[in-house]
């Protein structure tokens, strides 16, 4: 069997594990081939790619970010590599293609699953929000990244009786602001899945100075946004991939609180820096989990699947349940962070 393996969409810790992975259970066990395609589906269409051996691979479990580069592709381009995946298919000799992704990619997976593509994905997302599985690689990194960020932050918002405001990604669904934040002991929690209200976060901090806290840290999620009419707030407009390009929570947020109690706020934006560097030990092994069941599913046929966990076990799902909603917040974990802020 010839395996095709690429990486889309934003980069994220755990890549480099999953490459690893499937080029080492593909060729010591199954005999495969193996070959990498460079910046994603661009390199699948315009016949950039490398072949991957053992050699290739060795020493990248613990690398950030992805060998083989990564990129968003328009979604015409999408279109036509669809239409013509029979001839990509028969121009590289694959028998299989496993790009592994977030929303994106995997929604550009199950178009090229549907048109007949022997497809099997991967899901990545520091922002956990893919509903079809438990957790997501670099989903933990992030939450590591942020949480030791807001420990730090925390020390240097006492010593100058300062309220910072530290804004992390996640642009629709808040896991990274809620599993952080809860984490670091974060005063004030903002997240996409409620709106919130500035006058509550002025009420919190008010009554910490009153009690002798002069100071507090409050997390966002980059997607998070007040309630209507409480602040000035605009949405940002809708990128060429589609995505919408967020106004900067953190700073508009900073500035608004320290308005109202004319005292000092700082925004600390984290931004790629959760994206970046080493994976954790949970995220190198859920990775290498899912490139071994990535390839064994495509030994066994189950093509336009999807690995998943699911409690301790890895399944595998189909990817049309994957894209079909985002896992965001539910109602009942916002109250569980609620009782510890």
């Amino acid at each position: 069997m010839r395996i095709g393996v690429l990486t889309a969409g934003g980069d994220c810790p755990g890549l480099n594990a999953v490459i690893r992975s499937v080029t080492h259970r593909a060729l010591t066990y199954h005999g495969d081939e193996v070959i990498g395609f460079e910046d994603g589906f661009k390199g699948l269409l315009e016949g950039r790619y490398r072949p991957l051996d053992l050699n290739s691979v060795s020493g990248i479990l613990a690398r950030g970010g992805t060998i083989l580069g990564s990129s968003r592709l328009e979604r015409a381009r999408l279109h036509e590599a669809a239409d013509n995946w029979r001839t990509i298919c028969s121009g590289y000799g694959l028998d299989v293609l496993i790009p592994i992704g977030g929303e994106g990619t995997l929604t550009a997976a199950r178009l090229l699953a549907e048109a007949g593509m022997p497809v099997v994905g991967v899901p990545k997302t520091i922002d956990n929000d893919i509903s079809a599985t438990d957790r997501t690689f670099g989903f933990d990194t992030a939450v590591t990244v942020a949480t030791e960020a807001i420990d730090r932050l925390k020390t240097t918002a006492e010593s100058h009786q300062r309220v910072m405001v530290v804004e992390v990604m996640g642009r629709h669904a808040g896991w990274i602001a809620l599993e952080s934040g809860m984490a670091g002991g974060a005063h004030g929690i903002c997240l996409p899945e409620r709106p919130f209200d500035p006058a509550d976060l002025v009420a919190m901090v008010e009554e910490r100075f009153a009690r002798g806290k002069k100071f507090a840290v409050i997390c966002v999620a980059e997607g998070a946004h007040p309630a209507e009419g409480t602040m000035p707030y605009a949405h940002g407009e809708i990128d060429a991939y589609g995505h919408e390009r967020f106004a900067g929570i953190g700073a508009r947020l900073a500035a608004e609180l320290e308005q109202r109690m004319g005292k000092e706020a700082r925004p600390v934006i984290l931004g790629h820096v959760q994206r970046g560097g080493v994976p954790t030990a949970y995220d190198r092994v859920l990775a290498t989990r899912f490139g071994w069941h990535a390839v064994e599913a495509a030994h066994k046929g189950a093509f336009g699947c999807m690995t998943a966990l699911r409690g301790t076990a890895v399944d595998l799902v189909p990817l049309a349940d994957a894209v079909m909603v985002l896992k965001r917040v539910p109602e009942d974990r916002m109250q569980e962070a609620e009782s510890v802020f």
